[in-house]
């Protein structure tokens, strides 16, 4: 049997926008969905209760607390912690975050189209120019993204710049450019916004985002979706920077002969400068 998440996103397209204001939430605020009656469910969506009620049997529940105790069976079903030597074998946290990680890994991996990436890797290698917006949890991946793709091409940014706005920075950007959005739960409310004026001005967007995120992946050009899950109560970005570490060597490979031209000046500049301790 589907569980409630698979359910939302295999009917998301077919639910009217006042279920769909419901399931958003219920993607951002999953670990806390069982906290909630329907009543504070209705009212957190800014939804009616008799909505909340539509749903859930659209999505094959009798009632609300037939989900509610779907999500407490399963939140209840591991055992507890036990003394195993062996890090990766049995029941233990370590064990558990292992196969959690793995299987994150595995999901990404497999849901990527061949073709799909062959042409986002190519965006990369011809933009004029390549920005990468990523802010609060998203901003250490769009870094790192950043800091990657430098190594291999030239005109890679990030925005906004601490401190400052996004507006100035938008207003240049065109066709020609490519923008990079990095947009995982807890999004600020921007970036709707964001995408939906990138959509007007023709800008090419490739969005890096949690599969959850059915709002937001048509207003991009290319949606690439990374699981965030884990064991406990904190996101895991492992397979995001998996995904930047893709990206990168596949950017490198484009166009290996310039990416290592560039990569040899870089180093001779470190050497030059004496930026990094030598090994």
């Amino acid at each position: 049997m589907k569980q409630l998440d698979e359910r939302l996103r295999q009917y998301y397209e077919q639910l009217s926008p006042q279920e769909q204001r419901i399931a958003d939430f219920i993607f951002d605020h999953f670990d806390d969905l069982i906290g909630y009656n329907s009543a504070e469910l209705a009212r957190l969506s800014g939804v009616s209760k008799a909505t909340v009620s539509r749903l859930f049997k659209r999505l094959g529940y009798e009632k609300y607390k037939d989900m509610r105790d779907e999500l407490r069976t399963l939140r209840q079903s591991g055992m507890p912690l036990t003394d195993n030597r062996d890090a990766v074998q049995g029941n233990t946290l370590l064990a558990r975050h292992y196969k959690q990680e793995m299987a994150n890994l595995t999901q990404w991996v497999n849901s990527i189209d061949p073709q799909h990436f062959s042409e986002i890797v190519a965006a990369l290698a011809a933009a004029r120019r390549i920005f990468i917006i990523g802010m609060r949890n998203a901003w250490p991946v769009a870094l790192h993204l950043r800091q990657q793709l430098l190594q291999a091409r030239a005109q890679v940014q990030i925005l906004p710049q601490p401190g400052q706005t996004l507006s100035e920075e938008l207003v240049d950007i065109g066709a020609d450019d490519l923008v990079v959005v990095v947009a995982f739960r807890r999004r600020p409310r921007i970036i709707k916004p964001l995408l939906q004026q990138l959509q007007q001005q023709a800008v090419p967007v490739l969005l890096l985002c949690e599969p959850q995120a059915q709002a937001i992946l048509p207003l991009a050009r290319w949606p690439l979706c990374t699981p965030l899950d884990s064991v406990s109560a904190f996101d895991s970005y492992s397979a995001a920077m998996s995904l930047v570490n893709l990206l990168a060597n596949a950017l490198l490979h484009e166009g290996l002969a310039q990416g290592r031209q560039r990569i040899h000046a870089i180093a001779a500049l470190y050497q030059q400068l004496d930026e990094l301790e030598q090994r």
